[in-house]
């Protein structure tokens, strides 16, 4: 049989992130010591007040068809969140509970894009934005940058690449893969520009709560109706509650967007998790004594890990301000990113992700969600690799 793969499907990569943490657990099942640097995922569990709020809902048989935009009560508590915590007003019809992060991002794109639009994504980026651009029949438009600027863009990098057919600008701060932070006034001038020029602007803010040294965010949304008017706000419960697995996100629109979105989540995934989110409500309306804990942690490895990287031969790395990753530039080993990590991972049993899915090949993404001992151990190791490089 001569299978016919649509255009769509054919153009797609698989995830390398998924696939490099599903290689080392590979390993790690038969029996080798490996040290995983690839999961975006907290190495805490679940807050217990969450978990068992969804244990009750399970109980009490809450396990039917919701909304296909989320139960009421959850879409109140997001409208809370973004009042209580981003002095944003709205309406929970202009909120839609999603399948994740992830699909949050996927539905802003399939709602707002169509052949013939470009979409501006600055690089690094996390790898799906291209991918789910190109499901939508639109291109990507890559912007560069580097460590020398934090991999921040400017506004006026931003206005150049804006052409007639710009649809829609990805704005990602705190970033996954760098860490890197924009600051108020950063992301004011972005978002000047895309109102000028008549630009959405998707800001995928997941990573808000896990900053460091003093670093401040502020959605692009707050500074003026009009931006309000421009931005569709993504973001998820996986980071900072710890709920990769429940595959629950959120995002707030401009009513009509909202309601295109909701027309398609209603055809592809019906609703998200009915029990799923009675837990979400609970994450956001419960305590969160949790995360000044986490954060701590996080921070502790965070610092260690960015001065031990700067201590290897071949090796730089500009600190993070948020998230959990750091990006370390390896160009002097003398290797391209997949290289890089193929060769860390035959001969000292360390899983990065290269920096090549994120459009930078001459870094890799290395995941501090893990124990300070997988951090220390796998550093030594990646240390005596790059070591072995330079002889």
């Amino acid at each position: 049989m001569n299978y016919k793969i649509s255009q769509a499907a054919a153009s797609l990569s698989p995830s390398l992130t998924l696939a490099i943490d599903a290689a080392a657990k590979k390993m790690k099942a038969e029996g080798q010591d490996v040290v995983g640097f690839g999961a975006g995922e907290p190495d805490f569990d679940t807050p217990d007040h969450i978990k068992m709020a969804a244990i009750k809902a399970l109980a009490e048989g809450f396990t039917k068809y919701t909304p296909s935009s989320g139960i009421p009560e959850l879409r109140q508590a997001i409208v809370d969140k973004f009042k209580r915590e981003n002095g944003l007003t709205y309406k929970p019809s202009q909120t839609i509970v999603s399948c994740g992060g992830k699909h949050s991002c996927y539905n802003a794109i399939m709602a707002t894009c169509q052949p013939g639009d470009e979409v501006i994504i600055p690089a690094p980026y996390w790898l799906s934005y291209p991918e789910m651009v190109k499901m939508a029949g639109a291109t990507p438009v890559i912007l560069q940058t580097s460590d020398a600027t934090e991999f921040k863009v400017t506004a006026a990098q931003l206005r150049a690449a804006i052409t007639p057919n710009t649809r829609l600008f990805v704005l990602n701060s705190p970033s996954n893969p760098t860490g890197s932070v924009y600051t108020p006034d950063e992301v004011k001038a972005l978002g000047d520009v895309c109102i000028e020029k008549g630009v959405l602007i998707m800001s995928d803010e997941i990573y808000e709560h896990l900053l460091y040294d003093g670093a401040k965010v502020r959605s692009v949304a707050t500074f003026s109706q009009a931006h309000f008017d421009h931005t569709i706000i993504v973001h998820g419960f996986a980071k900072a509650w710890s709920m990769t697995g429940w595959r629950l996100g959120f995002l707030a629109a401009p009513e009509p967007i909202a309601k295109a979105i909701d027309a398609v989540q209603s055809h592809s995934t019906s609703n998200p998790t009915s029990f799923a989110q009675r837990g979400a409500v609970a994450a956001l309306n419960g305590p969160q004594e949790h995360l000044a804990r986490w954060l701590a942690e996080f921070d502790k490895r965070r610092r260690y890990a960015h001065q031990k990287l700067n201590s290897i031969p071949g090796i730089s790395c500009v600190n993070a301000k948020g998230a959990f990753y750091l990006f370390p530039n390896i160009s002097k080993t003398g290797l391209k990113s997949r290289d890089f990590c193929a060769r860390l991972l035959e001969a000292e049993k360390v899983a990065a992700v290269p920096g090549i899915a994120f459009g930078a090949d001459d870094y890799i993404r290395l995941s501090y969600a893990t124990s300070m001992a997988n951090i220390e151990k796998g550093l030594d190791r990646i240390d005596k690799f790059a070591r072995s490089l330079v002889k």
